[in-house]
């Protein structure tokens, strides 16, 4: 992913996209700061969390910005999310989301609130950074209630 993020980054430097660039380049510093807190390369799954975080952090922003009447702060903060979205793989469907809830569950075992713990575990490294926790963690309380 760090290779695509450099060559991405020489092509805005080309096209004078100074708002693509910026945003690359605090990709690959994000990266590299992860990098150096784990003490080694970054897999693929590890680079994916890590944009993925950034989006959601993105989008937080882009929120409370909207909630201040800042439109041009939103706006600025949801282009960033649309570009770091593009490195992300694509987000799993909801039929794609219960089958792994329901095969979570029925691994588990769980019977009701108590196990949502263990299912979510499950859950979260099967959808490797593909979903939402938050939506994930709706399905599977509805699951287990």
């Amino acid at each position: 992913m760090l290779n695509q993020l450099t060559e991405d980054m020489k092509t805005a430097m080309k096209a004078g996209d100074k708002p693509r660039l910026s945003c690359i380049r605090m990709l690959r510093a994000a990266i590299k700061d992860k990098e150096i807190e784990l003490g080694h390369g970054l897999d693929e799954l590890e680079a994916v969390a890590v944009l993925a975080k950034l989006v959601k952090q993105s989008k937080d922003a882009a929120s409370q910005y909207a909630d201040a009447g800042r439109d041009d702060l939103k706006d600025k903060e949801l282009a960033e999310a649309g570009i770091i979205q593009a490195y992300l793989p694509d987000p799993l469907s909801d039929d794609e989301l219960l089958v792994i809830v329901d095969q979570a569950i029925s691994d588990t075992g769980a019977a009701g609130m108590r196990d949502m713990g263990e299912v979510m575990a499950i859950v979260k490294d099967r959808s490797a950074g593909r979903a939402d926790m938050g939506k994930l963690s709706g399905i599977v309380k509805v699951r287990l209630a």
